[in-house]
């Protein structure tokens, strides 16, 4: 006889990133797994929120907490619906030899957050794992978002109730409550190089926007920004749906720094879409040795 084993080979990587869409809208991306032995695979997909032992694995402590490199649970965020944040179809089936099948990932997040995680599994056989793929994704309630810099929140949703009274004021006055984000600059003792750093700001791809300049940004820079020796590239503009731009930040330390006392500054980002949000973005430099 002959042993033959099977192998195949998957379209995406070890993460698919839905990216930001519109909480209570649906988008779809496509896996393609192609069979490239020569024997027919039986195939079964499995998603890790709906494991019989999920329960039972989720008492422990939150790996935020345990952990300094993984942020976030394989399991994050779950609709309030009680239906799955992520769903794949075909669920099972059989890839002939040389042949390929396509798997839809759909991502229809009821809520806005964002840390809507899952894993897909896909088993040949019914017990040996082929491919495992991290499923990831966020949801807006407004249609732009902020990215970049070092995460200042908690990964994880608050089960308390709180009261909805001030976001819906606030909310009515057309604006949203100050977030923060971080930007670490580092800069190499040395080197010719400034440290540099950047912030997204997108415009989520949804009819509810209008066709130009659905969303617009401004990043306030003030004198004692310059006088810390911070220059920001492109702190202004306008996006239309699905757009994407960066805000680029670089740090040059200036004749008269303290190193024991490197510069932390402000700056206020302003980004206008249906409403008026407002980032709180601190800029904390330092020099570092070069190994």
């Amino acid at each position: 006889g002959h042993g033959v084993v099977p192998s195949t080979e998957c379209s995406v990587g070890e993460v698919l990133d839905m990216g930001y869409v519109m909480a209570r809208d649906t988008v779809t991306a496509t896996v393609q797994i192609k069979n490239t032995s020569s024997l027919t695979l039986p195939f079964s997909v499995q998603l890790e929120s709906l494991s019989p032992t999920r329960d039972r694995d989720r008492q422990q402590i939150p790996s935020f907490l345990t952990s300094s490199l993984q942020r976030t649970e394989i399991v994050g965020t779950q609709n309030y619906n009680g239906f799955s944040v992520f769903s794949v179809s075909p669920t099972e089936g059989k890839i002939e030899a040389g042949m390929s099948q396509d798997f839809v990932v759909t991502f229809s997040p009821d809520h806005e957050s964002l840390y809507y995680s899952d894993r897909l599994k896909v088993l040949l056989f019914g017990k040996q794992t082929a491919h495992e793929i991290q499923l990831k994704g966020a949801a807006r309630d407004h249609p732009m978002f902020v990215q970049g810099g070092v995460p200042l929140d908690v990964p994880v949703e608050s089960l308390a109730v709180t009261s909805p009274v001030a976001p819906r004021k606030a909310l009515e006055r057309g604006k949203g409550a100050v977030r923060s984000l971080l930007l670490l600059l580092e800069f190499v003792e040395g080197s010719a190089e400034p440290a540099r750093a950047e912030i997204t700001v997108g415009a989520i791809q949804t009819p509810q926007l209008a066709a130009k300049k659905a969303v617009e940004f401004s990043l306030d820079s003030g004198p004692e920004l310059r006088r810390a020796g911070f220059q920001l590239d492109g702190p202004k503009g306008a996006l239309e749906r699905g757009q994407l731009k960066r805000i680029g930040v670089s740090w040059v330390p200036p004749a008269d720094l303290q190193t024991s006392d490197p510069p932390l500054v402000s700056a206020l980002l302003t980004v206008k879409g249906d409403i008026t949000e407002s980032y709180r973005v601190l800029l904390m430099a330092r020099v570092v040795s070069a190994a």
